[in-house]
């Protein structure tokens, strides 16, 4: 599956951004999703993950209650609802699939097999 990632840009702390990423080429909804980030010289961290239906998520500990993974499986879509951004939370962010006949371990970047080209988040304060 090929994944376009779109939605960042620069914004204020406090504000609020939507990622989404785009599916082409196979079946979306056989794919678990997952978004990661990875700030200047630093490791690509998990963000969050939905499952294939969207019946379960996951999310890093420092996004819970502001940040909002969901999927519409018609629009071969899913998306990462970012509010009250902080600094910390500026980095390029890629979205992942998984097949979801395979095993998943969502919070594993070495888990997902396709990745997205990324997208750049910049919160100033």
């Amino acid at each position: 599956v090929q994944l376009q990632a779109s939605g960042g840009g620069l914004v204020q702390a406090g504000d609020s951004l939507r990622l989404a990423c785009a599916g082409s080429g196979r079946t979306f909804s056989n794919y678990h999703m997952g978004w990661f980030r990875q700030a200047p010289g630093k490791e690509r961290e998990f963000v969050a993950a939905i499952n294939w239906i969207g019946e379960t998520t996951y999310y890093e500990d420092s996004v819970k209650g502001r940040f909002t993974i969901s999927r519409d499986n018609a629009k071969n879509t899913v998306y990462l609802q970012m509010n009250s951004l902080k600094p910390e939370d500026t980095a390029v962010y890629y979205c992942g699939a998984k097949n979801r006949l395979t095993s998943w371990s969502a919070k594993y970047s070495s888990s997902y097999t396709f990745w997205g080209q990324g997208t750049q988040v910049t919160v100033s304060s």
